[in-house]
């Protein structure tokens, strides 16, 4: 686990005053976004993220907009990835993906009627096999610009007046980084805001993030907000990411999952103010138990304590003593497992 910096550390960067971001209506203040993630950004891990604060627009995790149509033909129940979105507060992003216009304007449409979402993103930038090779969507669209712009124009007209945004890599391949002709093709389609991971589809979460290639795409864009995204892990790298590169706003991703606290120290930083410490590894134990609580409200002590495994891993990373933990945390079955695994073998202030 990165350090945060220490007050004094962030208060040496001069910076000039930061604007909120607008996403159509939509004011993102402070510029600091939480990035939708498959099987981690739920219902729970949201209002957790709220509640320590710092964040100007959060996200649920990506949804199926195919299968989000096969379940109202069918008429069956819908995937927990909307569970809570009805009744959070806003703003709130909801991400989809497939590569039909049709379905995708009809999912937006649906979102945005039914759900009143604030916004409504587009995934080319999933890297899974899964969603790119089977499915064809993705940054497998990264390939198709004009495919891309056919989708972004579909859904924006169907959810009109609620803003529509994107979320790219920098392209397939290194030898095939496409992103300034996307962006174009986004800002061209109706789209109010791209997102770009400094990653190529092919890279994965290998390496590093590309911040100057992010960087270079802003000149290309005439009115639209430029988010950048990829290995953004301590307050400090988000105030360097705005000092040294041509962004509107921020994205962080997997650093925040097991520190839902970076958000508000991110906060602060950009303004100039104290940057607030980690929480004692007392208080994160009792984050943890807290977000086991909002999960298993939801799914029930079984199957939450079994869904809780990838979420409690998280929490150690970084720590003395977190293999230990994330060992016997994988395995557990039931809530009495899961609260003997925690008071046993989180790590505490004396490892």
């Amino acid at each position: 686990m990165s350090a945060h910096p220490k007050t004094s550390e962030a208060a040496q960067y001069i910076l000039p005053k930061i604007k909120p971001l607008q996403i159509g209506d939509v004011v993102v203040d402070p510029p600091i976004l939480q990035a939708p993630m498959a099987g981690f950004t739920n219902y729970a891990f949201r209002q957790i993220v709220r509640e320590y604060g710092g964040t100007g627009l959060i996200a649920t995790e990506m949804v199926n907009a195919r299968g989000f149509v096969w379940l109202d033909e069918n008429e069956a129940e819908h995937p927990d990835r909307l569970w809570g979105v009805r009744e959070e507060a806003r703003p709130l992003a909801v991400q989809i993906w497939d590569n039909q216009p049709e379905t995708m304007a009809k999912v937006g449409r649906r979102l945005v009627e039914d759900y009143a979402v604030s916004v409504v993103d587009i995934n080319f930038g999933c890297p899974v096999k899964q969603v790119t090779e089977k499915a064809k969507s993705g940054s497998y669209l990264l390939r198709t610009p004009d495919k891309m712009g056919e989708i972004i124009s579909a859904i924006v007209k169907a959810c009109h007046p609620t803003p529509v945004t994107a979320k790219i890599r920098l392209g397939c391949t290194r030898d095939n980084i496409n992103a300034i002709d996307v962006a174009q093709v986004v800002e061209g389609a109706g789209a109010k805001a791209l997102t770009v991971h400094g990653r190529t589809a092919q890279d994965m979460f290998r390496g590093h993030s590309d911040w100057d290639r992010i960087s270079e795409i802003k000149p290309h864009l005439k009115k639209i907000p430029l988010i950048g995204n990829g290995d953004l892990d301590s307050a400090e790298k988000v105030v360097d990411a705005f000092r040294r590169y041509d962004v509107d706003g921020v994205m962080i991703a997997r650093a925040c999952l097991g520190r839902p606290w970076l958000f508000a120290q991110a906060s602060a930083a950009i303004k100039g103010d104290p940057v607030p410490p980690d929480p004692t590894l007392a208080q994160q134990k009792q984050c943890l138990l807290h977000h086991f609580d909002l999960i298993v409200s939801r799914f029930g002590e079984d199957k939450g304590s079994q869904l809780m495994r990838r979420y409690a891993c998280c929490y150690a990373q970084g720590r003395r003593g977190a293999r230990k933990f994330r060992t016997h945390a994988a395995k557990v079955q039931n809530a009495k497992e899961f609260y003997q695994v925690v008071e046993t073998w989180f790590p505490t202030d004396d490892d």
